[in-house]
């Protein structure tokens, strides 16, 4: 068995290990290590699992989501009140500023935040809304003056976190984008560099580069 074939083998056993998803109908193709989920599940929610479930996947080096969500049918109206609310409750201030539009269980996001965790909160609100089949986002942040020393920052809070070795990672600031690259341990690592990227003022984008070592 080589290691793409062993990898397949894992995923498949993470997979139906998750008591969360039905993992039925997810077929695993893997190919130079990175993983392409296709199928279905019943809901938004178990999609985004899945992936988690794959990135956890010792030797995976990238997940590519093809999955389709069947959900129970509702109608957009019922679907549309529901992520309304479900928003309102994770950003009771900033929620007014977030439009929701609703199109055969697609939903789109729209509007402008001051801070990337309210844009992340508005998404992750919706995971668990009957009846969503995707979720795009359009909400944009706000514009804010950049500080000048915002790259020195952000390298001093990944030298911080107990949960990064920020000695392989690079840090680029071109105006309000940061770019981040280099190696990093796990899937978990990644996600908290991003997150501590994203926490410095200023900041509208970040390219996520890392890469993830076998």
């Amino acid at each position: 068995m080589n290691a793409d074939q062993e990898i397949t083998a894992r995923v498949e056993q993470e997979l139906k290990w998750d008591v969360r998803i039905d993992a039925s109908h997810i077929a695993v193709s893997v190919k130079q290590q990175t993983v392409t989920l296709s199928g279905y599940v019943r809901a938004y929610g178990h999609k985004l699992a899945a992936e988690r479930d794959a990135q956890r996947v010792a030797g995976v080096q990238g997940v590519a989501n093809d999955l389709e969500v069947h959900p129970p049918s509702r109608p957009d109206s019922e679907i549309l009140r529901d992520a309304i609310a479900a928003i309102a409750l994770q950003l009771p201030v900033s929620s007014a500023s977030i439009k929701v539009t609703v199109d055969q269980g697609h939903v789109l996001l729209a509007g402008t935040v001051e801070w990337n965790y309210q844009r992340e909160h508005a998404v992750r609100a919706l995971r668990h809304v009957q009846g969503i089949r995707s979720i795009d986002s359009d909400i944009r942040i706000a514009h804010k003056a950049l500080p000048a020393d915002v790259k020195a920052q952000i390298q001093a809070a990944l030298r911080r976190s107990a949960l990064i070795e920020a000695s392989g990672i690079k840090v680029e600031a071109d105006g309000d984008t940061v770019t981040l690259s280099g190696k990093v341990r796990s899937w978990k690592e990644r996600d908290e560099v991003e997150r501590a990227a994203w926490m410095a003022p200023g900041i509208a984008a970040v390219r996520n580069q890392l890469e993830v070592s076998s």
